[in-house]
C-alpha cells in the first residue's frame, strides 16, 4: 500500500490529482490510500511520518506549500515531496527540501504519471528489506521501514508499526540482530527504535511516531550522537 497526501487549496485540482492517481494505481495495478488536505497548515500542523509521497501545491493561503515542507522535513527526512504549481519558476526552489520533481498546472496526465514512475520506484528500492513476524498462531511479512518501534516484556516481543501492533515470541537480542542498521537504535532494555520515527526528545522520552518512549539514564547520550548522526546523513 502507497499512503499519499495530497495538499492543495483549489478543490478542482485537488479533485483532478485524486482521479490522476486513481487512474495510476488502475493502470499499474497498485494500492494506494490517498489523504486530501486543503492547506499547507493542515498537513504540517502535527505531523507524523507516515505518507511515501506527498503532492504539494506551492501557493495556498495559510501556509504556503514551501513553509509546509519546511515543517514537514523537521520531522521527516525521507517522504518523497513533489511540488504542484502553475510555473516552473516557484518550484526551482526545491532542492532547499529535497523534492524529488514538481508538477505544472494545468495538469497533464502523461506526465503526471512519468512522475509516479519516478516516486513509486524510489519509494519501492527505499522498502525492500521485509522481516517476518511469527508466533504459533500466524505469521506476517513486514516492511522493515514500517516498523516504527519494538518493545519487549519477558520473552513477548510487540512491533509497532505503520500498519498496526504484532506479537511475537523471542528476544530483544535477536531484534536487535535482524534489525541491525543506522537507524534501529536501543534506547533502554526493552525498547528498540526507529530512528526514523522520532518526532522529538521531551525530557527522558523519545516521542516515536506520537509515543513517549523513554530513554535511559546510561543511553541517552549515544541515543543524541545516533540521531543526530541519522538526520544528518538524510540532510
Amino acid at each position: 500500500m502507497i499512503r499519499i497526501a495530497l495538499v492543495e487549496d483549489d478543490a478542482s485540482y485537488r479533485q483532478e490529482l485524486k482521479a490522476y492517481l486513481e487512474q495510476y494505481a488502475r493502470e499499474n495495478g497498485e494500492e494506494i490510500d490517498v489523504k486530501t488536505f486543503a492547506d499547507g497548515d493542515e498537513i504540517a500542523q502535527d505531523y507524523r511520518a507516515e505518507y511515501d509521497i506527498i503532492f504539494m501545491d506551492i501557493l495556498m493561503r495559510f501556509m504556503n506549500g514551501m513553509q509546509a515542507a519546511r515543517e514537514i522535513r523537521k520531522k521527516d527526512e525521507e517522504v518523497i515531496i513533489i511540488f504542484v504549481t502553475n510555473t516552473a519558476q516557484y518550484a526551482i526552489s526545491g532542492y532547499e527540501v529535497n523534492a524529488l520533481d514538481y508538477v505544472l498546472k494545468p495538469i497533464n496526465y502523461y506526465a503526471f504519471s512519468k512522475t509516479m514512475e519516478r516516486a513509486l520506484a524510489k519509494v519501492k528500492r527505499d522498502e525492500e528489506k521485509f522481516i517476518v513476524i511469527s508466533n504459533k498462531y500466524s505469521a506476517y511479512k513486514v516492511n522493515e521501514n514500517a516498523i516504527q518501534y519494538v518493545e519487549i516484556n519477558g520473552h513477548s516481543l510487540i512491533y509497532h508499526t505503520r500498519d498496526g501492533d504484532f506479537g511475537a515470541v523471542g528476544t530483544m537480542k535477536e531484534v536487535e540482530e535482524e534489525l541491525s542498521g543506522e537507524h534501529f537504535f536501543r534506547c533502554n532494555k526493552c525498547f528498540l527504535v526507529n530512528l526514523k520515527y522520532v518526532d522529538a526528545i521531551e525530557g527522558d522520552d523519545a516521542l516515536v511516531a506520537g509515543k513517549p518512549v523513554q530513554i535511559s539514564r546510561s543511553r541517552k547520550k549515544p541515543f543524541m550522537e545516533a540521531l543526530n548522526a541519522y538526520m544528518s546523513r538524510r540532510a
